[in-house]
Order: C-alpha cells, then structure tokens, then sequence
C-alpha cells in the first residue's frame, strides 16, 4: 500500500489539531506542482518540521487542484489553517515573497484528519532526509514503510477507540476499519474537499456553458446535501454561478442521459430567459472521464422529480 509522507507547517498543524475539522486544505505556496503522490482515498501523515521532527498525525487524500487564493479560502475557509484570509494571505506573500494579493496556490485536500497528541507522536523513519522540502511517497511492500505504517495503524486505532463519533466518518461496513486500500477508499468526503474534487473532474468548466472562469464556478450538489446528498462527486456538478442557482431553485435540471432541460417557468415568471434558453435539450459540454465520477442517474432523477419544476 502506497501513503505519503509530507512536511507540514507547524502553525498549520497546531491551529487545527484542536478544531477537528472534516477536511483541511494541505496548500502548497509554490501553486505549480501538482500533487500525484497517492489515489484518491491514500493516507497523508502530517510530519512535523524541525524542532519536532515527528510523525503528527494523518489525513486522507480526497482530491488536488490549483487554485487562487480566493477560491481556496472560499472552498475551505478557517480549515486552511487561519481565522481569516487576510492572515492566510499574508503567509502565502511571505512565502512566495510577493505583494499579489489573489496568487495560485496548491491545493491537497486532506479528508478526515486525526491529528496526534504529542505524548503518541511516531519518530520519522530510519532513511528519513533533512533536506527532504515536500515529503516522500512509502510502500508497506519494504521494511521500513511497513514498520511505520503499523505504528501509525496502533496509533491510529486508538484514537478511533476513544472517539466513536470520529468511526463514523469512515464507511466501514459492519466491523472495526482495518486500514488497507479497501477501507481508505471509504472515508467520506468533506464539504470542502468535495469542492475541490468537482472542479478537478470538470476541469475547471462549467458542465452546461463551458465557462473557465474560476471565480463564477461552484460545485452543485445533485441531490441536495440538505436532503442527505452526498459529497461525492457522482452528486455533482460544476456550474456557472447562475446556473447553480437556477440548479438549486428547480429552473433548470439535467436529464438520466445528460441533457439539459429548462423550465418553461423562467419566461413565465420573469418575462425573460433567452441566455438559458438556449442550452435546452443540449448535451452537457463537459463529463467526467472516470464512469463512477460521472452523474449519478440516482441523484439526477432525484433532482428531476423532486426539485425540477418543469
């Protein structure tokens, strides 16, 4: 089994060890690399910068995109590490010592996070390297990645132990979560992880107009998450800002076989219509490429005869 290892901020890591967030945004400053250490569901142990030098906690790799600034602090909000996007921004300025206010960043959105009390941090492994700036890829197929992925399982284990509220954030099916690719697939999705996971399978455009504007994109839950939807990203879309109002309200909707349909209610109600109007019946312009990311026919018959108002 394949997990990372990465070098964490420690003002990072201590301003949400004590806020247990459903997801946090592990950003990278630089905003260029793009992140394909792990597959969806991989574990992300957080290890701690010199003087710690320590293995202080995991999270588990749901999705990576490259953002502004904005947009990951709109995704994430506080659970980027800050109080407000003022201090994240300053941070981001001081790293890439710049004075651009909205810079791209990376974004590694770590689902589930569970992070370590000090006395139960694990010693960074054996062949470990100082001048190591991101962090490395292990394998429990070798000694040394299997020995610490079993002081991380004990660890780990113990802390689901005390907190039964946390084993409900991972969908094991009826016995206690052993931690192998099976059941690290499982963890559920946050909402800002869920964010990032629907921009990053739509390619940053709108699934109805196409547009690549990323501060007019927002990710649309198919089935209402209100409504027990799920953060999945079969549940769905990403739309222009005004197309996932119209989404929500029941204007528009989008057909078992991806068309989009609008309701006739737009002209009746609003004597107007003519920008939506034209994508009646059409295909959606963007899918997914993975089949099991692609529109659930379950949530958009949902949407059709719940929500839809035709």
């Amino acid at each position: 089994m394949d997990y990372y290892v990465g070098v964490t901020d420690w003002r990072w890591y201590n301003y949400l060890r004590n806020r247990a967030p459903e997801d946090v945004n592990f950003w990278q400053p630089g905003g260029k690399t793009v992140f394909r250490a792990l597959r969806p569901g991989g574990a992300f142990l957080f290890k701690l910068k010199h003087p710690y030098n320590a293995i202080g906690g995991i999270g588990f790799f749901t999705a990576q995109s490259q953002l502004p600034l904005s947009l990951a602090w709109d995704a994430f909000e506080s659970r980027n590490g800050f109080d407000s996007i003022e201090q994240f921004r300053t941070v981001i300025q001081t790293y890439r010592r710049t004075s651009e206010r909205n810079p791209t960043i990376g974004c590694i959105a770590l689902t589930n996070p569970v992070f370590f009390q000090k006395e139960d941090w694990i010693p960074v492994p054996a062949d470990w390297a100082n001048s190591i700036v991101q962090g490395k890829k292990y394998n429990t197929s070798n000694d040394i990645g299997a020995d610490l992925w079993k002081q991380v399982e004990t660890t780990l284990a113990s802390y689901l132990i005390a907190a039964p509220s946390k084993q409900d954030s991972f969908l094991a099916a009826e016995e206690f979560p052993q931690y192998g690719n099976p059941v690290l697939r499982k963890v559920r999705i946050g909402q800002g992880a869920f964010r990032i996971s629907v921009i990053d399978a739509y390619q940053k455009r709108c699934a109805i107009t196409g547009e690549k504007t990323l501060p007019v994109l927002e990710a649309a839950h198919i089935k209402p998450f209100s409504e027990s939807g799920p953060n999945q990203i079969a549940n769905g879309l990403l739309l222009r800002s005004d197309m996932h109002k119209l989404f929500d309200d029941g204007y528009i909707t989008v057909t078992p076989d991806y068309r989009v349909e609008v309701s006739k209610r737009i002209r009746e109600e609003f004597n107007n219509g003519r920008e939506y109007y034209q994508y009646h019946g059409k295909q959606l312009i963007i899918l997914p490429e993975l089949n099991l990311n692609k529109p659930s026919k379950i949530f958009l018959d949902y949407h059709n005869s719940k929500i839809f108002r035709p």
